[in-house]
């Protein structure tokens, strides 16, 4: 079959992959897993995916990186073939409607707009050109599109972005410094009382505040936490390595010596080398 031919040949580009795909959700010979998929189901996936595309990045490994953006690929692919089975939309409409956009939203590349602009002016634009798609959506709210599956701080701050635009925002960052306290002190002081459903709404409306907190000092609060937690990892493991030395586990240790551990590490990390 040509079909098969085409399957096995290593040149066979994205014809090669799109034909894979359709093989593996045939309902007759296909995969019996691949078959039994939806968009909710492969949905996950395509974020571990992006998110293991970012890792790859940061770690600077570049043939990581190759693998995982074939895998993110996949998932296009994927999501494509179970919306052309279902008429929705096919891999080649997926590609024309982002190459219309790309071409929509550079004027100043593909049309006559001058490129004489800062970042800032071109990112100005850009959103002015994204209004106007929703607004030919039907979505004319102003918090409509902000997608719901983003990460929750970066969803957060885009939140606030968008209200910010129409003058819902407070002024100064110290506002926002005073509502931080206020939301942790309601938070701790009633940490007693508050049932945990309660509990986890307050605590929910500290780390809205602090995205905020993020966005006034143009931190991304995601990129902030991902160095916090990329400090912490290698500080404890450099805890793990000193006790191994001394033929110890952290089990085998206790909070004082680990916190010392901890503090000797943090201090050598800031000493000049």
């Amino acid at each position: 079959m040509a079909e098969d031919t085409l399957i096995t040949d290593p040149n066979g580009g994205m014809p090669r992959l799109l034909e894979i795909m359709r093989r593996l959700r045939d309902p007759e010979t296909g995969c019996p897993w691949d078959i039994e998929q939806d968009f909710a189901s492969i949905a996950p996936y395509t974020i571990e995916e992006a998110y293991e595309v970012a890792d790859a990045i940061a770690r600077d490994d570049w043939a990581e990186l190759e693998g995982e953006l074939g895998d993110l690929l996949l998932q296009t692919v994927y999501h494509t073939q179970m919306g052309s089975e279902a008429g929705h939309f096919t891999f080649e409409s997926v590609v024309k409607n982002i190459a219309d956009k790309m071409v929509t939203r550079h004027p100043h590349v593909f049309g006559d707009e001058s490129r004489d602009k800062s970042p800032e002016q071109q990112t100005a634009d850009w959103e002015k050109i994204k209004a106007a798609e929703r607004a030919g959506k039907d979505q004319g709210r102003t918090l409509d599109g902000v997608a719901i599956g983003l990460p929750a701080l970066t969803r957060a701050v885009k939140l606030q972005e968008r209200a910010a635009r129409v003058g819902f925002d407070w002024p100064d960052v110290a506002f926002v410094v005073d509502k931080i306290a206020e939301e942790a002190g309601e938070l701790t002081e009633a940490r007693d009382t508050l049932s945990h459903t309660e509990m986890t709404e307050e605590y929910g409306d500290l780390l809205f505040v602090m995205a905020n907190l993020a966005r006034h000092l143009s931190i991304d609060p995601e990129e902030a936490l991902r160095a916090a937690n990329a400090k912490f990892t290698r500080r404890f493991e450099a805890i793990e390595d000193a006790l191994a030395e001394q033929g110890k586990t952290p089990a085998d240790s206790n909070l004082d010596e680990m916190d010392a551990l901890w503090d000797a590490e943090k201090l050598r990390e800031k000493s000049p080398t």
